[in-house]
């Protein structure tokens, strides 16, 4: 009876070693929620980190891309803080998270998700219809001084993102009033804006680069400057950079995933492994490339520390242009 008992309690305390060393994996689909329409920035995200982990076989789970638009991201993201404790669930992030609640348009912070990574970022780009008569960014601030009412800006997904605040920037620095110029905020982000430019109903818009690229080199729409430090000349050759244009304006954006409230620390775990690997890959290197993105990693730890840090800096800008009392 003695030895039997003994055999058991050595099953049990194998079977617990077992399942406390057991790791996290996707139990179901993974979703990685879009807050805005298809062809935005945050959509080009998902579907790049899709493709990368499905062609580099990083994940055993099938990968979607769901679109949640509306909010200025609030949509998506409150879909994403409905999924507590489920490490299947992922959104794309940007500094408009921080934004919206400093500007108390949202309650939503970054403590409310779980942080897990930056992964690119990109230029912000000032681009006008393929006809327009303004060749440079002075050119068009010009326009803007003498009728603002004549030259409506596109932005999206809301006001007081990455890409307004570039704007306002430019505008103080070519001495133009940012409370008179005429936005038109597109909550769908570039696949809204792109086709308001084409048609006609904004005459410039300031974007990410990726999202008016192609459109830009197929000579459907002209960029006339970039965020960037200098001339981007492999991939927008011929264009300055707005501090090439005699404007100190750099600024990068960049884009991340967030997770589900609650993630355990296994989970967190499993998404940097997996990450990590993915920003070494061959597919995520090209596609990046392709778009005129940079790689920017964090891991978790690195991005949570990122975002307190960002949150602080963002306080300060949006209160020096007046947008934060």
């Amino acid at each position: 009876m003695k030895k039997l008992f003994a055999v058991l309690m050595l099953i049990a305390v194998f079977a617990t070693a077992g399942a406390a060393s057991a790791e996290w994996k996707p139990s179901r689909t993974i979703e990685l929620i879009a807050p805005a329409n298809p062809g935005g920035g945050w959509d080009m995200l998902c579907r790049t980190v899709q493709k990368a982990l499905v062609d580099e076989k990083l994940v055993e789970k099938n990968v979607i891309v769901v679109n949640k638009p509306g909010g200025g991201g609030a949509t998506g993201w409150n879909y994403l803080k409905g999924k507590k404790g489920q490490g299947e669930y992922l959104a794309a992030t940007s500094t408009l998270l921080m934004l919206n609640n400093l500007l108390g348009k949202s309650e939503l912070t970054h403590h409310d998700f779980t942080p897990l990574a930056a992964l690119q970022t990109e230029w912000i780009s000032v681009a006008v219809e393929q006809d327009s008569p303004w060749k440079t960014v002075k050119d068009l601030f010009e326009a803007i001084k003498t009728n603002p009412s004549a030259v409506p800006v596109g932005v999206g997904p809301t006001l007081g993102n990455n890409d307004h605040l570039v704007f306002l920037e430019l505008a103080q620095a070519n001495g133009v009033d940012p409370a008179s110029i005429k936005f038109i905020v597109y909550p769908g982000a570039g696949g809204e804006i792109v086709p308001a430019l084409l048609g006609g109903h904004v005459k410039a818009t300031v974007i990410g680069l990726a999202e008016v690229l192609e459109q830009h080199k197929a000579g459907k729409m002209r960029v006339i400057g970039v965020s960037s430090e200098k001339t981007l000349a492999e991939i927008l050759p011929g264009v300055p950079s707005f501090k090439e244009q005699g404007v100190d304006v750099v600024f990068p954006h960049w884009r991340g995933i967030i997770g589900a409230p609650d993630l355990t620390e296994d989970q967190v775990k499993y998404w940097d492994g997996v990450f990590s690997k993915m920003m070494e890959t061959e597919t995520w290197k090209t596609l990046v490339k392709n778009l005129g993105w940079d790689s920017f990693y964090q891991n978790s730890a690195e991005h949570k520390a990122f975002l307190e840090g960002s949150t602080k800096d963002f306080d300060e800008l949006l209160t020096q242009v007046g947008l934060k009392k």
